[in-house]
């Protein structure tokens, strides 16, 4: 659905493109809200917990693509949950490290099993030709969108 008229393909892409991310998130964060964490939070978990390495709040901000005052933020509401730790870096008095907790791994593993439930019962009929297809087109879009910032 468009305000516009008669809108052209591209208007079409970009409006559907933001209403999908929107919904997406809207759904997601509604199966996870008896987790007592929203979508800040979850997403914040989620990336600690996937990160190959040890994350900055510096590095957590850019990855959630968000300024460093909001990342504070959170992380204040998720330490005192007692979700999070943030302890100095070895070589960077300046630098603080983010860590989950025992506590934040077990939210973790709770947000991971609902967002694979919803994942999937959103993706189920979609053949995996097109969902590789949309998937490679977004990324592609993804990688110029970053190249012009």
């Amino acid at each position: 659905m468009s305000l516009l008229p008669d809108p052209t393909p591209q208007e079409r892409f970009s409006t559907v493109l933001h209403a999908t991310a929107r919904s997406w998130r809207l759904a997601l964060d509604a199966r996870l809200k008896d987790l007592g964490v929203g979508q800040s939070g979850w997403l914040t978990i989620a990336i600690l917990a996937k990160s190959k390495t040890e994350l900055s709040q510096r590095a957590l901000a850019d990855q959630l693509g968000v300024e460093g005052p909001s990342v504070v933020a959170m992380l204040d509401r998720l330490e005192a949950a007692g979700l999070v730790l943030r302890a100095p870096c070895p070589t960077d008095r300046r630098v603080k490290l983010v860590h989950l907790t025992d506590a934040g791994r077990a939210l973790f593993a709770k947000v991971r099993k609902q967002a694979d439930a919803f994942r999937a019962s959103v993706l189920d009929q979609v053949p995996p030709a097109e969902l590789a297809a949309a998937t490679a087109l977004l990324e592609s879009l993804r990688e110029r969108i970053e190249e012009m910032l």
